[in-house]
Order: structure tokens, then sequence, then C-alpha cells
């Protein structure tokens, strides 16, 4: 039964959505999001930065040389960069997983925002369930290819990376690096804390490793009548952000696996949802204990970052651009053969600085290959 005080507001609603010609009022309008604040440009001489050979504008260095560089601030793309997909030598080719088919990965998603948790700043309240996906991944054959022949290989993230084939198709035609079939796979969608991707990226583990060694590669070879090589020193990791530090997990946790590295922006920052006690800092624990504090491993790597790179103030893990410099440090304090390149005039994952250099990346990571 209706109170007599609620009739008349009853009636006016009624009224309302009655009455001829009348349109309901939309709803209000949430306030938009501030702007997010970009990045600071930083000085790649700032004390505390490693030292490094600052090149004169447009300049690379030599692929075959180890070290610290400073590029930029303008950008062109190297030889074999400036055409278009369908000019490439070799094949592409390209199929899809979904989550219900993966024993390792059955699939999950963030509900909600991302929240500071009020008694830690460095740590995050995450609201995460179940959810499926589809994941696309590319294959790149080379002309090269010589069917029934074992053939070395570079794993992708974040799929289809047409750079990458295209930076491949024309180095081995150059003779720059040995033939090979590039693997690049989608992630399992979302970013960070709480997604897909961000579990497959940022976890300090060897699972993705584990998942691309188990569920991709096999499907590769038996799709495309290609044999991978099972030689680490004929495989190789690349990625840009998170999947660049899942391009380190893969190689630092599995070694046996992989051991060559590309890098772009690599999110070596504390990213890691859940919580893991023995890496409490998430990819920032690469340079702040876990490369300082073992012993050397058989791994090339190649990295980049730059000058506008990704700066979160929320804690002290956060900081794109000294995360890659301490990991140039710590890598260079331990023997490992790296080449860091600093790009002055450019932001987080930078198509420019990519197109100019793919190929050096590539060819840098390959030098010394030798099939076995």
């Amino acid at each position: 039964m209706l109170r007599s005080y609620c009739l008349p507001f009853l009636l006016l609603a009624l009224w309302t959505a009655a009455a001829p010609g009348q349109t309901p009022a939309p709803p209000p309008t949430p306030p938009a999001k501030p702007p997010r604040t970009p990045p600071p440009t930083r000085d790649p001489h700032t004390p505390g930065y490693v030292k490094a050979k600052e090149l004169a504008d447009g300049a690379l260095p030599s692929p075959k040389k180890n070290g610290n560089f400073i590029i930029g601030p303008n950008y062109q793309p190297a030889e074999g960069m400036s055409g278009k997909p369908e000019d490439l030598q070799g094949k592409v080719h390209e199929f899809t997983l979904e989550s219900k088919d993966s024993k390792i990965y059955p699939g999950i998603a963030r509900d909600g925002s991302l929240r500071p948790d009020p008694s830690d700043p460095s740590k995050i309240i995450v609201v995460s369930g179940p959810k499926p996906y589809t994941r696309k991944v590319a294959v790149y054959i080379p002309k090269q290819y010589v069917p029934g022949t074992v053939a070395p290989f570079i794993v992708g993230a974040d799929g289809p990376d047409r750079l990458l084939f295209q930076a491949l198709d024309h180095l081995i035609a150059a003779g720059k690096v040995p033939p090979m079939i590039a693997i690049s796979i989608g992630n399992g969608s979302g970013d960070a804390q709480g997604s897909q991707r961000g579990l497959e990226y940022d976890t300090m583990s060897g699972l993705y490793a584990e998942f691309v060694e188990k569920e991709v590669l096999p499907l590769v070879e038996q799709k495309y009548a290609v044999t991978l090589t099972k030689d680490p020193d004929g495989r190789a990791t690349m990625g840009c952000s998170s999947g660049a530090s899942a391009a380190m997990s893969m190689a630092w946790y599995r070694p046996d696996l992989y051991h060559r590295v590309v890098s772009y922006s690599g999110t070596f920052v504390y990213q890691q949802w859940p919580y893991n006690a023995e890496t409490p800092h998430g990819a920032w624990d690469y340079h702040e204990t876990l490369i300082p504090n073992s012993p050397k491993k058989p791994l090339r790597i190649w990295m980049h970052v730059s000058d506008r790179d990704n700066l979160i103030t929320r804690d002290a893990y956060h900081d794109w651009v000294l995360a890659n410099e301490r990991m140039a440090n710590v890598l260079a304090k331990k023997g490992y053969p790296y080449q860091f390149v600093f790009t002055k005039n450019s932001g987080h994952c930078d198509r420019a600085v990519k197109l100019a250099t793919y190929p050096l990346a590539l060819e840098y990571i390959w030098q010394g290959y030798k099939a076995r």
C-alpha cells in the first residue's frame, strides 16, 4: 500500500513518462577525469645516471659495440623500415588462441579501477575475476627458410608486431642476421594489475615462458611445418613496456630456453600483482637485488628508454627512466654484454624510435650466434 505523501511524486513521474512529445532528461554526465600530467623530460646526464656516449643527431651506435649511448633528438626510419607490409619477401600467417584452451592462463580481468592502498602507497587495491579472452598470434617465416631445417626464432610480446617482421625481412636478406622465424603473440587483454596482460607480463616468474613453450610453439610447428630450435642461444625474446619486462623474465627465469633479449621502455618497475614476497618490488627487483646478487647468466641484452618515458609518483618504484638507467648500471657491473640506448625527444614505446632502431637492436642481439 502506498502512503499518501508518495502519491503526488508517483503521479508526476507517470505523467512525465507518458506525456507525448516529452523527452526524458539525460542522466548527468560524470565529471571528466583530470588529464594525466605528461612525464617530465629527463636529462641523460643527470647525476646518478650511467655515463653514456652522446652521438651526433641522426647517428646510431654500431651493432657490434657494448655500452651506453645517447641518440636523437631526430629520427629517420632505418634502411628497410620504409616499405609496406605487402612488400615483405617472407610470409606472415595468423591464428587465434582461446582462453578456454589454455591450462596455464584461463583468463582474468580487473573489476573497476585501481586504488592505492592507504596503508602502503606502493601497493594497489585490486579486484579481479575470471574472464575469457581471445589472442592473436602472427608468425613470420622468411623466404630463406628451408623446410625441414631447424630455425632460430624470436618471440615478441603485444603482437602482431609488423615492424618486427619488416626489420627481420630486410636484415635477413642483407645477411645481417640469420634466417629466423618470428612469433608475435598478442596479450590476453587489459593492462596493469588485475588484468590478463599484467598477469602474463609483470609476474616475476618463468610462467609466461612456460606458456609459450607448451601452448604456442607446438602449434606454430604444427600449423606451418617449421622446426624451431631447442638451443637457447638461437632463441630471443622482445617486447615494449610490460612486454619488455616479460621478455626479460622469459630469459632470466628460463635461461635454458632463451639467451637474447630486446627491451623498449622496459617496465622494470613495481607492477607485479598479486604480491610476491620473493620479489616484493616486482620487476624493480631486477636492478635492486636479482642481477646484483645472482651469478652472471648467459644473456645478451639490448635496452632502450626515452627521455619522456613513464613516471608515476605515488611511490619510489615507478620511474621508467631511472629503472632502465639502474638496469644498465648493474648489467655493466656484472659484465653482461648489453647495449643501452637513451633516446632524446621521445616518449614511451616511441614509434619513431622503433623505426630508427629495430634493425640495430636485432642485429646487436644476434651477434655471435652460430647454429649448432
